[in-house]
């Protein structure tokens, strides 16, 4: 009887400390498994790049998935021979199969905060994929090995795959880590149903749009060490290069940018300000649209106020060219009553291009930004409007007293928004309507820093203008926040 007891608390305690070994050895597992997702965006530690021809911008994602663009610069040396064509291919299939196996290994760490039933399949599904990635690792391997036996390497550029065994080791990790949860995790009874707590779901099911955001607005800052650097298009980044603040000093030193730099702040801050100024409109428009009581027409006018939004910029320009041009329609139509001599083209024109480019902006956007206040509006509990009602409100008293200050917190939220995103106009808008009369007039900063990096060349000084507009707006979103809790007598934290 006592060797049974002491036999039940010698395993018990090896469960419980196994348990607690394997908790802990799953936060290095999760956190390899994300290492491993965003490797697969970077393109500076992109192994498929085994050739100095393979474009240095583009993933191990994009050259997994898109073999024209790995080859994009190999046309002439296929068909000199310097390189075969089944070199790249396996380069390519290799590359696809790193990134499956990496997959997987995601999928594997998601399901490793379920039950025991869902960690077994998430650690049977990250050892495949380990396996997977090493071995289409070592086809990367062979493809380098191919290429650097060119006959032309001064042509080729052989270039041994970056961060190869850095991805190497952490793939050994990965592989280690997966087979010992799966080998002390025990097999759960096929009865047994998989399952994840609610908050988990809830939390996977935010994590696409988390990773999203991450790999476009966060990931590519990693762009901002241009703006220390002499760099052309081409050229690689090194200490030979490397000029610190030199293009931060040049927006105040130089006459002639710190001249361009004035009259572009001065569009950007007066476009913006105009649109702040009307930015309530989208809201008394979704408050009146509330009050038509026939469903087909609220439907009509919404429908119809929306569409505007899903039309590029472009084709808006289209539309303002058949109107208002020399031979649009205005012109013709003044033209044939014999008011005008000739046509008038109202697009080449400097006079109030910024009510001009306000008009646009408000027939393109007013209808979906209402959408929102639209939503504010079912929100609010109907039984105000039904005591207001009681109490001798009319229409337009519910809507003062009732509509207005249930959206009035949804309209300070985009409020802080706008002002923090004073200095991001756009771009679109701006390039399609400028011409040689009005760009002095409609040159924003975003059109500014487009023209200065992508037309002239200036790579990094567009970057530095860029850097500094993002911390100015972080600091209007600070200042804009803080200043709105003091209004509310909220403490500042």
């Amino acid at each position: 009887m006592y060797g049974s007891v002491l036999i039940f608390l010698l395993t018990g305690r090896n469960k419980v400390g196994k348990s607690k070994i394997s908790d802990k050895i799953y936060y290095v597992y999760r956190i390899v498994a994300m290492l491993l997702f965003v490797i697969i965006f970077l393109p500076a530690v992109n192994p498929a790049r085994i050739s100095g021809m393979v474009n240095r911008s583009i993933s191990l994602l994009t050259a997994g998935f898109s073999y024209g663009t790995l080859i994009d610069n190999f046309g002439r040396a296929f068909r000199k021979e310097w390189i075969l064509e089944s070199t790249m291919r396996l380069d390519n299939i290799s590359s696809l199969l790193v990134c499956i196996g990496i997959f997987a290994c995601s999928i594997g760490a998601c399901l490793s905060i379920g039950n025991n039933k869902c960690k077994r399949l998430g650690n049977i599904l990250s050892t495949a994929g380990s396996v997977v990635s090493l071995a289409a690792l070592q086809g990367i391997y062979i493809a380098y090995t191919q290429v650097s036996l060119t006959k032309k390497p001064e042509k080729i550029e052989p270039t041994f795959p970056p961060f190869y065994y850095g991805l190497l080791v952490i793939l050994i990790v990965m592989l280690i880590v997966s087979v010992y949860e799966l080998i002390i995790s025990y097999k759960a009874p096929k009865e047994k149903k998989f399952y994840m707590e609610t908050k988990y779901r809830l939390f996977l099911m935010l994590m696409p749009f988390l990773l999203l955001t991450f790999v476009f607005s966060y990931l590519p800052l990693f762009g901002w060490r241009y703006a220390f650097f002499d760099y052309k298009s081409g050229d690689t980044l090194s200490m030979e290069n490397f000029v610190g603040f030199k293009w931060f000093t040049q927006l105040v030193r130089n006459a002639a940018t710190r001249k361009d730099m004035i009259r572009v702040m001065k569009n950007t801050l007066g476009m913006s300000f105009l649109g702040i100024l009307t930015s309530w409109m989208p809201m008394v428009f979704a408050i009146f649209l509330s009050e038509i009581k026939n469903s087909r027409f609220r439907r009509f006018v919404q429908t119809f106020t929306t569409i505007p939004n899903f039309i590029s910029w472009v084709l808006v320009f289209a539309i303002a060219f058949s109107i208002f041009s020399t031979d649009g329609f205005i012109s013709s139509l003044m033209i044939n009553l014999g008011i005008w001599d000739q046509g008038k083209n109202f697009l080449m024109s400097s006079d109030y291009v910024w009510l001009k480019m306000l008009m646009w902006g408000l027939w393109k956007g007013l209808g979906w930004s209402a959408i929102i206040y639209i939503a504010g509006i079912s929100g609010i509990d109907q039984q105000l409007y039904e005591a207001a009602t009681v109490d001798g409100a009319g229409r337009f008293q519910r809507m003062w007293h009732v509509t207005v200050p249930g959206l009035l917190p949804t309209f300070y939220v985009l409020l802080l928004m706008s002002i923090a995103g004073i200095l991001s106009n756009g771009m679109d808008q701006y390039l399609v309507f400028e011409n040689s009369t009005n760009t002095t007039d409609i040159m924003v900063l975003d059109l500014y820093v487009y023209k200065m990096g992508i037309v002239n060349g200036a790579i990094p000084f567009s970057t530095a203008v860029g850097m500094l507009k993002s911390v100015v707006s972080v600091i209007l979103l600070f200042t804009a926040n803080n200043v709105s809790k003091l209004i509310r007598g909220e403490t500042i934290v």
